[in-house]
């Protein structure tokens, strides 16, 4: 693809790196930014440059969050003895949205996967546990994807946690094997919470 400019190539191709953007669709994003007031554009700059440099992620459950403990885990309301693990951030904010769930949150960040040479030592596995020996939580929920990755996962964390008191349990699969969490709708989502099983149940299942 030939350009006119060497700022507008730079542009398109910066752009073309997000995911789901290929070089026609990151051109017609620059090309529509160029239409636009000065302005905006500024604060469509200043918005991702802050974002970049002033995010936090919460001390406690790995959340993304504008102060030390996300609202989440800051909220006195949420019943701090249960605890959901996900894989990321979308996760959190696709279980909020069913309104079903009032307990904390635990973001890995990411799955267990060999072949992308993701290891548990990637993960945020190690705080989970610490926090689990403290004793303060009595149920840990696995609300991973149903792939092979986070089922590898599940059962890496699940063995760390031998002899410790504590309930484990699995979303219902009311999500399709192979779904991912974020995609799934709310109201299967919401129900997969409620009528979550013991997780030694699902590897039975498996």
């Amino acid at each position: 693809m030939e350009y006119a400019s060497k700022l507008l190539e730079n542009a398109v191709y910066e752009v073309s790196q997000l995911p789901g953007i290929g070089k026609r669709t990151a051109l017609r994003l620059v090309l529509h930014l160029l239409k636009q007031p000065e302005q905006q554009t500024t604060l469509l700059a200043e918005a991702i440059l802050k974002l970049r440099t002033e995010i936090n992620f919460c001390s406690s459950c790995y959340n993304i969050s504008d102060t030390e403990l996300c609202e989440i885990c800051a909220n006195p309301k949420r019943d701090a003895s249960l605890v959901c693990v996900v894989e990321d951030i979308r996760d959190v904010m696709a279980i909020e949205n069913t309104s079903q769930y009032q307990g904390l949150y635990h973001v890995l960040g990411g799955k267990i996967s060999p072949m992308e040479g993701i290891g548990p030592q990637d993960l945020n596995i190690v705080p989970l546990i610490t926090k689990i020996k403290e004793g303060n939580i009595k149920e840990l929920i696995f609300a991973l994807s149903s792939t092979m990755e986070g089922d590898t996962t599940n059962f890496y964390i699940y063995k760390q946690l031998e002899g410790i008191d504590v309930t484990t349990s699995t979303i219902a699969r009311g999500i399709a094997v192979g779904d991912e969490l974020e995609y799934a709708d709310e109201v299967t989502l919401g129900r997969s919470i409620l009528n979550r099983v013991p997780f030694e149940n699902s590897m039975k299942a498996n």
